[in-house]
């Protein structure tokens, strides 16, 4: 049964253009479905399988402590792949047809201060190659909101800097033209043309970011980075790759800026994703009111 897994991984590869961090997601909530499947209800085929298997494995989840969000996602990889063996005939019947996703609490994205990031920005250590490509790492997220897996994928002539503006590919391929800032922009010069050369070592690679050893980037790389930068900056509040993204998206509409164009700039496919950072800028509001008005 595990074969039509690793079929349904290529389909979302090929076909698809998943992000390496979705598939897997994907593969690694299957395999444990597929498995259990195997071993504790002792199923052959897919043709066996009822809807009272599907919840008796959420059941088992839900009893080993799993997140409803964990939960929610790994109905939707059951889902997604049920339908799959259906169109492609490996199944006669799609059980999971009626099974409902539970509800899950939205939690509000943590942002940071506009000093917080000030804070932030000062933290590589100057003169450095590597504080001149940490600099322009974390200026570019906060410049232009895109994703750490996005800002690592980047080449070198995906910056059009004199114009403005970089080249990313999002999820599912998606491209996207984002404009970049006077201080982004200036970031990445330096790096670009002080520091990358010096990190090349004689390799040649066309990543824009590099590691110690000349090569691309990883994203568990840029975390060990940030976790230096953040004790650096004094910044006690837990911060993740994705807080630069929230930060970028929250700080926009706090001054202004059109939903619209929020969600264009994130690459989000539904609006609704986006409008989470409008529950953020009304939370912040009411703690402004909360600490300044007299009679609050």
């Amino acid at each position: 049964m595990l074969d039509e897994v690793k079929d349904y991984m290529h389909f979302l590869t090929v076909e698809r253009g998943l992000a390496d961090n979705t598939l897997q997601s994907y593969e690694r909530d299957l395999r444990k479905y597929v498995l259990y499947l195997q071993k504790e209800l002792n199923h052959s085929t897919y043709n066996t399988i009822t809807r009272n298997d599907i919840m008796k494995y959420l059941y088992h989840l839900k009893d080993s402590g799993r997140a409803a969000t964990t939960i929610a996602r790994t109905i939707a990889s059951i889902r997604s792949f049920h339908q799959f063996l259906l169109r492609e005939k490996a199944s006669d019947q799609d059980p999971s047809v009626h099974i409902e996703t539970p509800k899950t609490e939205r939690r509000l994205p943590k942002i940071l201060s506009t000093e917080e990031v000030d804070r932030l920005m000062d933290a590589p250590e100057g003169g450095t190659s590597y504080g001149l490509r940490d600099k322009a790492m974390i200026e570019l997220l906060y410049a232009t909101g895109i994703r750490v897996s996005e800002m690592i994928q980047l080449d070198l002539s995906d910056a059009h800097l004199t114009m403005g503006f970089i080249r990313c590919l999002g999820k599912g391929n998606k491209e996207r033209i984002i404009p970049v800032g006077r201080m982004a922009s200036k970031a990445l010069t330096n790096y670009i043309e002080e520091a990358r050369p010096k990190m090349l070592k004689k390799k040649t690679t066309d990543a824009l970011f590099l590691n110690h050893h000349g090569n691309r980037l990883t994203r568990q790389g840029f975390w060990k980075i940030l976790k230096k930068l953040t004790v650096n900056a004094r910044i006690e509040k837990e911060l993740t790759p994705h807080t630069l993204r929230h930060s970028f998206a929250t700080h926009l509409l706090e001054n202004g800026a059109d939903l619209r164009a929020v969600q264009e700039l994130l690459g989000h496919v539904d609006i609704s994703t986006t409008q989470i950072y409008t529950h953020v800028t009304k939370t912040r509001l009411k703690d402004v009111y909360s600490t300044y008005h007299p009679r609050a």
